[in-house]
Formats: structure tokens, sequence, C-alpha cells
């Protein structure tokens, strides 16, 4: 998922008031380029963790890029590729599981780290888990259809 800063963010990191220290190297690096997973990566010998990042988004001092935000439709089914597949499904999958709040951050975490196809196919049974059938049918139309 790529987060950036929204407005309030912005003034709070201009007055040096509502992120700590520690969240304030982190909060710079999101710029709706960076995924979460590489922020914390970068950021993990600071010692920013997963709360850290739901910590400023329930603030609102971070919000999803809208570039981050998946087609409403998934691609046409018959004839795809596995790489389609995963392309399509990924875009749902990052929405899907960054809708759960702090409850999916781990979960939205694995999706990004998930290499290809395969890796999906994977986390769908714990996605469809947290989520529900309804939830999870545009995924699992991404994934099998």
């Amino acid at each position: 998922m790529l987060l950036i800063k929204t407005q309030s963010g912005q003034q709070a990191l201009k007055e040096r008031q509502g992120i700590t220290v520690r969240q304030r190297s982190a909060f710079i690096l999101f710029d709706g380029k960076r995924s979460v997973a590489e922020v914390l990566a970068a950021t993990a010998a600071m010692g920013i963790t997963p709360q850290d990042v739901q910590a400023m988004l329930d603030l609102g001092l971070l919000e999803p890029s809208p570039d981050s935000v998946p087609p409403t439709e998934p691609a046409a089914a018959s004839g795809r590729s596995d790489q389609e597949r995963y392309q399509a499904a990924y875009l749902i999958a990052t929405q899907i599981t960054g809708g759960l709040g702090l409850r999916g951050f781990r979960l939205n975490l694995s999706v990004e780290a998930a290499s290809g196809y395969d890796g999906l196919v994977a986390l769908a049974p714990k996605i469809r888990e947290a989520v529900g059938d309804a939830k999870f049918e545009r995924l699992r139309q991404a994934l099998f259809d």
C-alpha cells in the first residue's frame, strides 16, 4: 500500500507536533512512491513498527495514495497469464487488507511481500478468513477466473 501525507500531516510536521521524533523519520518517507513495507524496512533500525504507521493513519496524518486504489473491475479472466492475474489480484488484495486497519496491517504487509501469483494464492485463505466471503469475491475472481 502506498501512503501520502495529508494536509494536517504536513502541518503537524511543520509545527513538530503530533508526531514523535521516531515517527517523523518514517513520516517524511511516505511520498506515494514507497510502499509501507519499504518505509518500514528503511526505518527498522530506528524502531519504527506497523503500529507507528497505524497511529499516523488513525491521527489523519497519512492517507492511502490515490495511485494505490485498484480499478473497480478486475481484468477479463479468459486466457490471462499468471502475471496478469497477479497484477489484478495484487491491487485488489492491497485494497482489501488495507481497509482492515490495524487488524489487517500485518496481512497487508504479507500481501506486499508476496512474490508473484503463487504468493498471493498462498495468502488467499488468510485474506478470506479476515474479510469474509463477500469482500473476498473480487479477489477470488482476479486470482482464479
